[in-house]
């Protein structure tokens, strides 16, 4: 579907873009921490990454809690439920990327790169679970949606972390 300006308005289909990415950056981070059980990757390194990937999905997640949510649960009410529980999945993930990073920072000072690689395999559990939940239920929704403002300047839910306003 495009405007009338031949611009992409197919919001749903840019979020499993989207997630797309972000799924590709979590399997790098993983290898990156294989390598670093392996003898590979120094810690800083992994941190950094770790980092990147953690503020990209949060930046994402903020993006459907302030933005594109309150959209669908006005535009689609009968959503509402779908998104309280998506933003459940939210609180989630952000307490897994708090633990994640806190165990990634403490690599350089002998914390265990065990624990840190468990405890990225249950973030990647819960980001699939979650965007396969979310792709299921809000896509249709959110190619329905005429949303001017999101065609003008991309919204920061569509932003796989290498776009910033």
């Amino acid at each position: 579907m495009t405007t009338s300006h031949g611009r992409l308005r197919a919001f749903g289909n840019q979020l499993i873009d989207v997630h797309i990415r972000l799924r590709e950056e979590l399997a790098a981070l993983r290898d990156d921490f294989d390598a670093h059980l392996a003898g590979g990757d120094r810690p800083r390194d992994l941190r950094a990454h770790c980092l990147a990937f953690c503020s990209a999905l949060n930046r994402h997640h903020t993006g459907e809690d302030d933005g594109a949510f309150p959209e669908l649960a006005r535009r689609f009410p009968e959503l509402r439920p779908v998104l309280e529980e998506l933003r459940r999945d939210h609180r989630l993930v952000e307490d897994c990327l708090r633990r994640l990073q806190d165990l990634a920072g403490g690599l350089d000072r002998g914390a265990d790169p065990v624990a840190a690689r468990r405890e990225l395999d249950t973030l990647a559990a819960l980001i699939e679970t979650h965007f396969v939940y979310e792709e299921k239920r809000i896509v249709s929704a959110l190619n329905a949606l005429d949303v001017p403002g999101w065609d003008r300047s991309r919204p920061e839910f569509l932003r796989a972390g290498e776009e910033r306003s």
